[in-house]
């Protein structure tokens, strides 16, 4: 059964709400957009909002913070006596192996692939249903556990070790022995597959800020939730502290200097003393702060490393500010961050009525004739969603309605606020892994209306401007960006039919 947190008041705790305040300032400030932020002390839960339209019990994408779910099934699978940390990666998945192995290959272990030690100097892609095959034919340049390489998939591997070891996908093997005992609400987790089936441990997690929050505590727990023993007390302490020096990430991650104190086991070493992390691109960050006795989690879109640094640099700036335990006196400042955090939102997109364009040309319908086009969020570990053959819009009292046909023949609405804000609407097919989007729109100048599109469950918000002219109609998509994808906009063709 769920036990809910305690909700205290951050001066019950120790801890100042002008300090949370002023935390908040420097967040919004930083050029980030937060989507949600939870404060755990001393076991109680001080401070937690989300930013609109995102919120609470909305899965979230997690990029590489999914490494510290994948890491956590190794290490009930070690607890169980299932996996031995010295067992060898060839004597687990020997019909992968190469004919004849290297030496080092031989060498390679669960700890070396626990902790980026996997020797590669190139990263094998997960491109083919073959992917551990390729992971193993990977030269291994360097003696494992003696070099530091960030290898992704190396963390999927670990969730084919898992499914190797126990017959279980990891999501099916840690349902009974993580989700449930330590309150966790596996019913709307979502993991993406490696071509194979095997989830995508360096990368696919879906989950809640809360489930994160709750996975890092076990860890300052000592690996015991609820009374009950889910992780060997050994296992959570290399996992924790660091095991391969990581100061090669200065090299072509410069700007991340958080990201060269150390690394322990798919977690973390941060700079100040005592304190790690799990980590996921664009500012997926739980952090556990052993000295004050605190966990941070967040969610937000950070692009780029310089980013997501910053929002570390704050986060170090509000620990310093936590220096006792004493109970500190409640003021105005208490009741006005619980009214913040209730009612946080991302910026308002702006308010502007349609004046330039005849309401023929808005409620035409357009054919696509050249490029990809489509609303929907795309993950290239994933089949393409359907690309548009055309569309129209209509105009009612609520706004805009967005009117597409997909190239396969099937129809969508799509609900578009005109009044500064965003309709959050369920699309796509039931089998899609990413279907809740908030949608706004506005007309830009006369002629130009810009359409936004947040995926709230990831980290991604597309743009779209659909220009109407004398001769027609252009259409330009802002293409998704990310740490790891920066695609050029494109040009969209279309034709209005007569």
């Amino acid at each position: 059964m769920r036990e809910e947190f305690e909700r205290v008041s951050p001066e019950s705790v120790g801890v100042s709400s002008r300090a949370i305040l002023e935390y908040l300032d420097a967040l919004e400030a930083s050029g980030t957009q937060m989507h949600g932020l939870m404060i755990l002390r001393h076991g109680k839960l001080l401070a937690e909002g989300w930013w609109a339209p995102y919120g609470p019990r909305l899965c979230h994408g997690l990029q590489s913070h999914s490494k510290t779910y994948a890491v956590t099934a190794v290490g009930i699978l070690y607890t169980e006596g299932k996996v031995r940390l010295d067992e060898r990666i060839i004597d687990i998945f020997p019909e992968y192996a190469p004919e004849n192995p290297s030496e080092n290959l031989k060498l390679l272990t669960v700890r070396d692939v626990l902790c980026m030690g996997c020797g590669m100097e190139t990263e094998p892609r997960p491109a083919t249903e073959h992917w551990i095959r390729d992971f193993l034919h990977t030269p291994v340049v360097h003696k494992p556990g003696t070099a530091y390489m960030y290898n992704s998939t190396g963390s999927s591997l670990l969730c084919a070790i898992v499914k190797r070891k126990t017959g279980e996908g990891v999501e099916e093997y840690l349902t009974k022995r993580l989700y449930e005992p330590c309150g966790m609400d596996s019913q709307v987790h979502r993991w993406y597959p490696m071509p194979d089936g095997v989830e995508g441990g360096g990368f696919g997690m879906m989950s809640t800020l809360e489930d994160n929050l709750r996975l890092l505590k076990l860890y300052a727990d000592g690996g015991v939730c609820n009374g009950r023993r889910i992780l060997a007390e050994d296992y959570v302490r290399l996992a924790t502290s660091n095991q391969n020096d990581s100061a090669t990430e200065a090299i072509g991650n410069p700007e991340a200097t958080d990201n060269h104190v150390g690394y322990g086991f798919q977690i973390w070493m941060c700079k100040p003393k005592g304190v790690y992390r799990a980590d996921g691109a664009m500012g997926q960050f739980t952090i556990v702060c052993p000295d004050q006795d605190m966990i941070i989690a967040i969610t937000e879109t950070a692009e780029g490393a310089h980013w997501a640094q910053s929002t570390l640099d704050i986060t170090w700036a509000f620990l310093a500010k936590v220096t006792g335990d004493q109970v500190l006196p409640e003021g105005p400042e208490t009741a006005y961050l619980a009214r913040r955090m209730r009612t946080l939102c991302t910026p308002q997109l702006p308010c502007r009525p349609r004046h330039g364009v005849p309401a023929s040309a808005l409620t035409a319908f357009y054919r696509v004739t050249e490029g990809y086009f489509t609303p929907y969020f795309y993950n290239p570990m994933l089949n393409k969603p359907e690309g548009l053959a055309g569309f129209t819009f209509a105009e009612d009292d609520y706004g805009l309605i967005w009117k597409v046909r997909y190239e396969s023949g099937r129809t969508e609405e799509i609900r578009l606020t005109t009044y500064g804000s965003w309709h959050t609407q369920v699309l796509g097919r039931p089998e899609d892994y990413v279907r809740l989007c908030a949608a706004g729109a506005w007309w830009q100048d006369a002629t130009t209306l810009a359409v936004e599109l947040k995926w709230v469950e990831t980290c991604f918000t597309k743009r779209i401007w659909f220009a109407f002219q004398p001769e027609g109609l252009e259409v330009t998509e802002e293409k998704m960006r990310s740490v790891v994808s920066k695609i050029p906009d494109q040009v969209i063709r279309v034709e209005r039919e007569v």
